[in-house]
Order: structure tokens, then C-alpha cells, then sequence
């Protein structure tokens, strides 16, 4: 069995479009954007009839930037950085997902920015041995970690109507239009030739 750590936004999204996981799960972990994530998450699996589950767990007051709401720290390599947040975020759904029987869990990463350690395909080598070493043996992978965003969503050949479900917004439950997530989202968009 297997499970993507769906986050609602267009890369796991796409994903999710392109794997069909057997369980897809969404966490809420404080972020501020988190009712829309699961909104998102919640719609494209009913959607793509694809089982559901959400996890909350307030980590808010260990968040740093815009997805928390509190300052940004000096160790932050970009202002939307959470502290070790993949690997609490894999945890997490791994948790859920050992009690599942699932051994392999797909994370939405796509071709790392050089700026966040977390998102690199090193980072989930390691991870992922830590995953099969513990009691459980789930694998991690990063399947599109070698692609950009816009190369995940034409390799996958996601229907538009499909990713208009997904939430980028990493400070409200609905678009704020103009934080990185939003900007990305549009950038997407235009690379794709979809009108906005």
C-alpha cells in the first residue's frame, strides 16, 4: 500500500493526478493556510476517488515566516521557511500511515531551489533510511524531485480542471494573490498558457 503526503497545492497535486496513491494524507500542522490546503486536498481526492485522511497536529508555535504568522529567523533561507517541516510533515503522515500497512510514502518535492535542505533529493535519501530502519519499514520518495513544477504537470498530463482545485497560498485559507506560494501559482499558470 502506498500513501502521498498530499499538501493540496500543485506539485502534490499534480502528483496525485499522476501516482493515483492508494491513501492520500493531509496535514494540518498550525500553518496558517491550513483550512484551505484541506479544502483543496479533500476536493482533488474526491475527485480522483482517491481515500483521504487528514492529521492535526499544532506546531504552530514552532513555525517561523509567513505560513506561521511569526517572525522570520536568521537560520531562514527564504522568508516561507518552518523549521525541519518535511521531515516533521513525513513523520507525521508516517505515523498514520505505519498503522495503515502502507510502506511507501510519496512526497510532492520537485527540482530543489539550492536553498532549502528539505527539499533536496540528498535529504530524502537520508530520510527515507531513517523511515525503513524504524519499526514499520515505510520507504520515502520524492518521484518528480528531478522535475519543475511545470514539467511535473505536462509529464503527468493533468487536466486543468484538476489543478484549479489546488491551494498555493501559504498565509490564508483562500489566494492572498501575492505571497510566494500565490506568485508561483501564477507563474505556473502563465508558463502553461492558462489564462488568469
Amino acid at each position: 500500500m502506498n500513501a502521498l503526503l498530499l499538501s493540496g497545492g500543485m506539485d502534490s497535486t499534480a502528483l496525485a493526478y499522476w501516482l493515483h496513491p492508494d491513501i492520500a494524507i493531509t496535514v494540518d500542522y498550525g500553518q496558517r493556510s491550513a483550512a484551505g490546503e484541506v479544502r483543496a486536498s479533500f476536493a482533488v481526492c474526491k475527485t480522483l476517488s482517491i481515500e483521504h485522511a487528514t492529521i492535526s497536529a499544532d506546531c504552530s508555535a514552532i513555525g517561523t515566516g509567513p505560513l506561521s504568522g511569526h517572525p522570520q529567523i536568521s537560520a531562514a533561507p527564504v522568508p516561507e521557511w518552518w523549521p525541519f517541516r518535511n521531515q516533521l510533515l513525513v513523520t507525521l503522515a508516517g505515523a498514520y500511515a505505519v498503522r495503515r500497512g502502507v510502506k511507501q510514502i510519496y512526497v510532492g518535492s520537485v527540482k530543489p531551489d539550492g536553498l532549502h535542505a528539505d527539499g533536496r533529493h540528498e535529504f530524502y535519501d537520508l530520510l527515507s533510511r531513517v523511515m525503513e530502519y524504524q519499526e514499520g519499514c515505510i520507504s520515502v520518495s520524492a518521484p518528480a524531485i528531478k522535475l519543475t513544477t511545470v514539467e511535473l504537470i505536462r509529464e503527468a498530463n493533468v487536466p486543468w480542471e484538476i489543478l484549479a482545485l489546488a491551494h498555493s497560498c501559504h498565509v490564508a485559507e483562500f489566494a492572498c494573490g501575492t505571497c510566494g506560494g500565490c506568485s508561483k501559482y501564477i507563474a505556473v499558470r502563465e508558463a502553461l498558457g492558462v489564462a488568469i
